[in-house]
């Protein structure tokens, strides 16, 4: 082994530019993948928190609603006792937590506190803006038994999901995490092929060396051992500061700033991050192994 880390020494110093650049690139790949792995875990968070809180939304006629949909133009105050009894219904209420009204005044409110600020919210007026009946359901997978039964219903103008709108947020973190697990990907084999290309750079510098080994019966263990160790050397450094940045990412943007800034939105914290650091280093392990025992059996032949 005295001999096995003296030849790794001298290749790392023979190399220590290339090894340098293995370090940086191994620590970028898998940032990013740590990174995705975070954004799975927060969608995964989120989709939980957030769909048991969703809701369905009954939109009554309004005086501005489209005249194909609500003929008789706003809810009169029957249409509106007929769909709190059918909220009512045998066939419904087993489905529903709970439901509420509200009107044109709550309406109003509530536009006013969300556009705050936007000159939308100086033109619209309270009789211009639905009457709903919010109805939370026992298991928000079933809304389609709602939407099924007030969709064409008389005084109803739509029947919409909020999970809907959670979808497509879910959409486009979906496709965030997609992108920076490609980029992830490319970096990584990206290494791999730096890897490759320094042990074969260090194997043509001791060509000679290796030569003579094979001929006085060196095992091929052997003689790969002192290049792959090389490799995961630089991979370990890599994937060490990779861990950190995730750990630190969690720490102190995602805890430290969103946490606080949206506190009503459940965020992954530092055991999630530090789930992550084990898979991290054993993938940087793996990777440098396997490239650089590749990148010798060449000169396994001599």
């Amino acid at each position: 082994m005295r001999f096995v880390w003296s030849e790794v020494r001298q290749g790392i110093r023979r190399n220590l530019s290339m090894v340098i650049s293995v370090i940086l690139v191994t620590f970028i790949s898998l940032t990013f993948v740590g990174t995705a792995g975070l954004l799975q875990m927060q969608i995964g968070q989120m989709k939980n928190y957030w769909y048991d809180k969703a809701e369905v939304a009954i939109y009554l006629c309004s005086n501005v609603s489209p005249a194909d949909v609500c003929p008789q133009g706003e809810a009169s105050a029957d249409l509106k006792t007929a769909v709190e009894n059918q909220l009512k219904s045998p066939t419904l209420a087993p489905f529903i937590q709970r439901y509420y009204f509200e009107d044109h005044a709550a309406a109003y409110q509530k536009f006013q506190q969300e556009f705050a600020g936007n000159s939308v919210a100086k033109y619209v007026t309270a009789e211009q803006l639905n009457e709903t009946y919010w109805v939370k359901l026992k298991d928000p997978s079933q809304s389609a038994i709602i939407t099924e039964s007030f969709t064409g219903f008389a005084g109803v103008e739509e029947v919409r999901d909020q999970r809907s709108y959670l979808d497509q947020i879910f959409g486009i973190l979906n496709a965030a995490s997609i992108a920076a697990i490609s980029v992830a990907a490319l970096m990584l084999a990206s290494a791999a092929l730096l890897i490759s290309t320094t042990i074969r750079l260090s194997a043509f510098a001791r060509r000679r060396e290796l030569g003579i080994m094979r001929l006085v019966g060196a095992s091929n263990f052997y003689i790969q051992l002192p290049f792959i160790l090389e490799g995961v050397f630089a991979a370990i450094i890599g994937s060490l500061l990779a861990s950190g940045a995730v750990v630190g990412i969690v720490q102190f943007f995602v805890q430290g700033y969103l946490a606080q800034q949206l506190p009503f939105t459940n965020f992954v914290d530092l055991g999630s991050a530090l789930l992550l650091v084990p898979a991290l280093i054993g993938s940087g392990v793996i990777l440098a192994a396997a490239a650089s025992g590749l990148a010798i059996r060449r000169y396994l032949r001599i």
